[in-house]
């Protein structure tokens, strides 16, 4: 292995050794306390332009599954771990290999606790780049770098694509959609297709769903344009909604709520969400940099049905009016907890009660 380093936009530098690939990156830097599912984290669209600091201390210690890809193209900039684990098995790859295919520098052997600390204590995201040599160049570099708002962009599909099946037809906006979502509808044999996130509630009601899902994505919602508002207002009326992360706080947006931005990112699978209908408690996988405002929630049109145990944000919508609601952790996992994937069920439910009125 050769040196590498993670400087920091404030001037902060932490060494280790190089693993992956040996380019030069940059991104916001966030920490996952997952203890687990490295390769789906990894593989999970939302970690568009940002650099992953995995707090569990020993990562790569099973081989790459071809069977859990959550994209196909990972759209993370970088990977911190403390330390590496030996893997050395001819038939199978390891993630240093797999980084190094997909052009994805790593660092081991980094103070990650101390990294880790300086992140939670900080009161905005922090840009970061992982370089050979941290001279004045590498900061200059670092300081001129303007990452893009346009995330959604980079990482959703450009056009539609089917993924058939015999039963429900779901329509699946694409956000930044993970493949776990797919296998859930797929285990209900959903016939979905999948369309991309600046189609028009005309263009998404001509195929006649049964349902809606709006996916989880990177980035901020409100670097979106209004029309995707637009269109969950209308389709809210006529089918069956059911919005996850991103799509989650898009559906919040469209019904008059506001969005923040959190201090400190939540990303791993060991959050304690409550469904306050039940007061059941279950652990589910969260990444999100943004939030539901709780006070800008319009109680005429939407009620609160989950919040998160460790800060009391919320967690979960739904429509007082229409058969729509939302989640802000994801209900697949992948990685994490399966306690949520009922809400799958849920959903199907709902479209099993849709009748041939509309809604409104």
């Amino acid at each position: 292995m050769t040196a590498r380093y993670l400087i920091l936009e404030d001037g902060s530098v932490y060494a280790g050794d190089g693993f992956g690939s040996p380019a030069v990156t940059f991104g916001e830097v966030i920490f996952n306390t997952s203890m687990a599912g490295y390769q789906e984290i990894i593989t999970n669209p939302i970690y568009d332009n940002q650099i992953i600091v995995f707090t569990q201390p020993n990562v790569g210690n099973v081989p790459i599954n071809r069977n859990i890809y959550e994209s196909i193209v990972p759209a993370a900039k970088g990977v911190i771990v403390r330390d590496l684990a030996a893997f050395d098995d001819q038939h199978r790859q390891s993630l240093s290999h797999y980084l190094q295919q997909m052009n994805i520098p790593g660092i081991t052997n980094v103070d990650t606790r101390a990294l880790v600390h300086k992140l939670r204590s900080a009161t905005e995201p922090i840009r970061g780049s992982i370089v050979p040599v941290p001279d004045d160049h590498a900061f200059d570099q670092l300081h001129a770098t303007v990452l893009t708002n346009q995330q959604v962009a980079q990482v959703a599909t450009p056009k539609p694509y089917p993924n058939p099946d015999v039963g429900k037809t779901v329509v699946v906006i694409d956000f930044g959609l993970k493949n776990g979502v797919l296998r859930e509808l797929s285990r209900r044999k959903c016939n979905v297709t999948v369309l991309p996130y600046t189609s028009t509630a005309d263009e998404i009601l001509r195929l006649d769903p049964d349902g809606v899902v709006f996916s989880s994505g990177p980035g901020d919602p409100h670097s979106l344009k209004k029309s995707v508002l637009k269109m969950i207002q209308e389709v809210q009326q006529h089918v069956p909604v059911f919005g996850i992360g991103l799509g989650h706080e898009l559906f919040a947006m469209a019904n008059g709520a506001a969005v923040k931005r959190r201090p400190v990112e939540h990303h791993g699978m060991n959050h304690p969400i409550k469904e306050i209908i039940t007061d059941q408690i279950d652990y589910a996988s969260q990444s999100a940099g943004f939030e539901v405002d709780r006070e800008s929630v319009d109680r005429q049109k939407l009620f609160i049905t989950y919040v998160d145990l460790l800060d009391n944000s919320v967690q979960g919508l739904r429509h007082r009016q229409y058969p729509a609601f939302s989640v802000q952790f994801f209900p697949d996992g992948a990685p994490g907890p399966d306690e949520t994937d009922p809400l799958f069920d849920e959903f199907m439910d709902l479209m099993n009660q849709r009748g041939d009125e509309d809604f409104g």
